[in-house]
């Protein structure tokens, strides 16, 4: 019984402090090699959660796996806040759309841009004039119903995540990339990344950051920070899940060396692991460092926890228990 009321101690001390990542100093204390124990448990948790994530998508889309990869190609480009608003979109114009019209770029950005619900809210210069009888035959011809322009999140975006660009940068994509899934399952490393998503934005856009209004020229690419992220929550996601589908190891290996050959994310989350020298050395480190925060220190799951079963462990150890 005094075992068990010592354990009870530990963990409601250790849920305590889950808000604040107070195991922070213990896991920055471990050796090299159990701590990578510890990030391989996470790391593969991860995978295996948007695993299934990405099957839920597979079967919602018919068991269409090219559907599946636009779908998730849309639902990554933007930032977290337009992360559904992109899913959206890729429903309202399906790939099978894409594929048909993707000789003419403009048609793609067209579709896309008029889908979105965007265009009705910019100053209607010539381009977007332009964009707009382009998408009203488009509509017509696939029984298009555009979004509401209001389902997006606009304020409070830097420049070079304003949703009417990406979605300019990903129809420039689309209309120069032949079989994406292809392309995206050839990605070993960052380098591959960027290359394969190094189309620019329509001419317009060097001039302009949003429709109507022009800023100094500048060539509108996806950059490295984006392209990491697509590295790591599109192409090795993309990977692993239809490696897994169709038992293909190799595919589910290159998912791994991909993420272990990217560079950790930097965000909220992994600044404050951090503050307490917690280092993650590559993407894999730093998902496996999303994956404990959130479901395990965000849900106070410390005695589930891989992280917290060890100080448990060592510190009944110590008392003699």
């Amino acid at each position: 019984m005094a075992r068990d009321n010592t354990q009870e101690q530990i963990v409601e001390r250790l849920r305590a402090g889950a808000s604040t990542m107070s195991c922070g100093p213990f896991l920055a204390s471990l050796d090299a090699l159990h701590r990578a124990e510890i990030y391989n448990t996470l790391g593969y948790e991860r995978l295996t959660r948007k695993n299934n994530d990405i099957r839920r998508f597979y079967e919602e889309c018919g068991n269409d796996w090219q559907q599946t990869a636009y779908l998730m190609l849309l639902r990554t480009v933007g930032t977290p806040e337009n992360k559904e608003p992109f899913t959206t979109l890729a429903r309202t114009v399906p790939y099978a759309a894409i594929l048909r019209e993707r000789l003419v770029q403009q048609n793609i950005e067209a579709m896309l841009a008029g889908a979105s619900g965007l265009l009705d809210i910019y100053p209607h210069d010539e381009y977007i004039l332009a964009l707009r009888r382009n998408f009203e035959y488009l509509a017509a011809k696939y029984g298009i119903v555009p979004m509401r322009a209001s389902a997006w999140r606009l304020h409070n975006i830097r420049p070079n995540n304003f949703p009417i660009l990406r979605i300019s940068q990903i129809a420039s994509f689309l209309a120069s990339t032949r079989e994406v899934m292809d392309r995206l399952f050839a990605c070993r490393n960052g380098r591959d990344v960027y290359e394969l998503f190094s189309a620019e934005a329509s001419p317009y856009w060097i001039r302009h950051y949003i429709p109507g209004k022009e800023s100094p020229a500048a060539t509108k690419r996806i950059g490295h920070m984006k392209c990491n992220l697509l590295a790591i929550n599109l192409v090795s996601q993309m990977q692993f899940a239809y490696g897994a589908y169709v038992e293909r190891e190799a595919l589910r290996t290159s998912a791994l060396s991909l993420l272990e050959n990217t560079d950790a994310e930097d965000n909220s989350i992994i600044r404050a692991w951090r503050q307490y020298g917690v280092t993650p050395q590559s993407a894999f480190d730093s998902q496996a460092l999303l994956q404990l925060t959130n479901e395990y220190c965000r849900q106070r799951r410390c005695h589930e926890c891989p992280v917290g079963r060890r100080i448990i462990h060592r510190t009944m150890a110590a008392a003699g228990e």
